[in-house]
């Protein structure tokens, strides 16, 4: 029996079209036909607010979630630090894909762009960065930046904002690394849970041994442990992807992983970490011990002033 033709459900915008031509690609190399299905989002649609006061989870992954239970798609292609960090049981991650550099960059069309410069503005949508910039660059403003990534630079080149803070990975991928003027160090500016990977999901349901060939043609073995340990880090929080928490996973020449998490108020006043190294095989364990660690030193504290903030949202 022929194998059917892999239909990928992604976001219509040109990054996640990049981020499913690219899976599309590893999947035709295996062998496998595909198709891609763009589709629109809430997170996409829903523009004159911030992702915090959307309100809802899977913002940008919900229809294309949809589209796995009723059949119509195979697969669907996230970024993975959309990704919630609870999946409904019936779904499941299958694969992460080999992770870009996890930084975040600062890019202008201002040549001699300085970050440390006083009253300049920045464009964000990450509740994350905000906390962070206001935290080591107190001199600098920060302003609502959301949209796809060429409706924010187009913005950024009519001068709506000195700067956008954006991943690397995304900057990379558009080929706008020209625009680069400074890389955060991402010991500071510590990343999201899954920043710089792509992220497969699939319904439980489909068939077995499919999955396991779209497993080997695409997963990255060492990303997804780590994302294994920043996932439960993220789980343990229960914060969902719109709070300032952080977390970042690496390797260890020996093999084991190491686990940098935390949580920042949206003040950047309060700011709370912890890293832990552990076996590989314990990835999940480890990123649950972090986050309690974090949560009993001062963030479950940080979290409670947050929703108060927003509402209870």
């Amino acid at each position: 029996m022929s194998e059917p033709v892999i239909r990928l459900a992604t976001r219509a915008s040109r990054l996640a079209l990049w981020q499913t031509e690219h899976v599309a690609s590893l999947l035709n190399q295996a062998g496998l036909a595909t198709e891609i299905v763009p589709m629109q989002t809430v997170g996409d649609q829903v523009l004159d607010r911030s992702l915090a006061k959307i309100g809802a989870k899977g913002v940008f992954t919900e229809e294309l979630e949809e589209s796995l239970r009723r059949g119509e798609t195979h697969l669907a292609i996230h970024s993975a630090k959309d990704v919630q960090s609870t999946i409904p049981p019936d779904l499941e991650l299958l694969a992460f894909l080999e992770r870009e550099r996890v930084n975040d960059v600062v890019i202008s069309f201002q040549e001699d762009f300085d970050i440390s410069r006083s009253g300049i503005l920045l464009g964000t949508s990450s509740t994350r960065r905000k906390a962070l910039l206001r935290r080591f660059y107190p001199l600098a403003n920060t302003a609502e930046a959301r949209g796809n990534l060429q409706t924010r630079v187009r913005k950024l080149e009519e001068g709506q904002y000195d700067a956008l803070v954006l991943a690397y990975a995304g900057v990379h991928r558009m080929g706008y690394d020209h625009l680069i003027r400074h890389q955060l160090p991402a010991d500071r500016f510590v990343p999201p849970v899954g920043q710089g990977s792509i992220a497969v999901e699939s319904s439980r349901f489909l068939d077995k041994a499919l999955k396991e060939k779209i497993r080997y043609a695409l997963d990255h073995a060492d990303t997804h442990r780590c994302l294994l340990a920043e996932r439960a880090f993220l789980r343990t929080m229960e914060g969902g992807c719109s709070i300032p928490s952080f977390a970042l996973a690496s390797l260890t020449p020996a093999g084991d992983i190491h686990l940098h998490g935390g949580l920042i108020s949206l003040s950047g006043e309060e700011y709370v970490d912890f890293t832990q190294t552990a076996p590989a095989a314990q990835a999940e364990g480890l990123g649950m011990a972090v986050a309690e660690h974090v949560l009993g030193h001062g963030g479950a504290a940080i979290l409670a002033s947050i929703r108060e903030h927003r509402g209870d949202q």
